[in-house]
């Protein structure tokens, strides 16, 4: 199937194109979307007719893109859940998750604009594509934490990895410290012990006295 875009579209081509694409994605997508017209000659026509008004409003919604690409480029929201010590999410994170957390921060995002190849299913910062127009795309990041205090060690660039390691060490340093104390303990009790056994071994030195005298 041929079809005149109407607007730039990504791995496809810019507005104008005439370009071959399946059946499928062609009817399912492209025209109901008004992304595109099936090339013909009367749609050629039409569309060389209406090419500069399409222009003006393709560069006026571009610049409304723009102006919100700059409020959101490199922003940076917290996600919080629950997960397995190795990483692993109890769940995921979807595109619906991130539109939710993004409108609730202030951006008017829509679901459609978020381009996530698949959930999020594992702790850490994730950076997430967003699409205001065709020509406009800004990323966010999202920082999948179980907690507030573990997403600030995150943002400070601690992985999962690196955390879990602190995590091991401080374990290990406390039982070493506990052990010392219980060292301690056992050597003061054997040289109680030993004290006992000394007085109890001392020979008497003195005779006992006689009642009689």
């Amino acid at each position: 199937m041929e079809v005149i875009l109407l607007e730039r579209v990504d791995k496809l081509g810019n507005m104008g194109e005439v370009v071959s694409v399946k059946d499928g994605y062609g009817r399912n997508f492209l025209l109901p979307q008004g992304k595109a017209l099936r090339s013909n000659k009367a749609n050629l026509a039409k569309f060389e007719a209406q090419r500069a008004a399409l222009e003006a409003r393709n560069a006026e919604m571009r610049g409304e893109a723009q102006t919100e690409a700059n409020k959101i480029d490199g922003h940076k929201f917290i996600v919080i859940r629950q997960a397995s010590e190795t990483g692993a999410l109890y769940g995921s994170v979807s595109t619906r998750d991130v539109a939710d957390q993004l409108k609730a921060e202030g951006f008017a995002i829509e679901r459609k604009q978020i381009q996530l190849e698949q959930p999020i299913k594992e702790l850490g910062l994730h950076e997430i594509a967003i699409v205001l127009h065709p020509e406009v795309t800004s990323t966010v990041v999202a920082n999948v934490a179980r907690s507030a205090e573990e997403a600030e060690l995150q943002a400070d660039g601690k992985s999962i990895a690196d955390l879990r390691a602190e995590e091991e060490a401080a374990e290990a340093a406390e039982f070493d410290v506990q052990s010392l104390f219980d060292e301690d303990a056992d050597i003061g009790d054997d040289i109680r012990n030993a004290g006992r056994d000394e007085e109890e071994e001392a020979p008497q030195t003195g005779e006992e006295e006689d009642p009689q005298t």
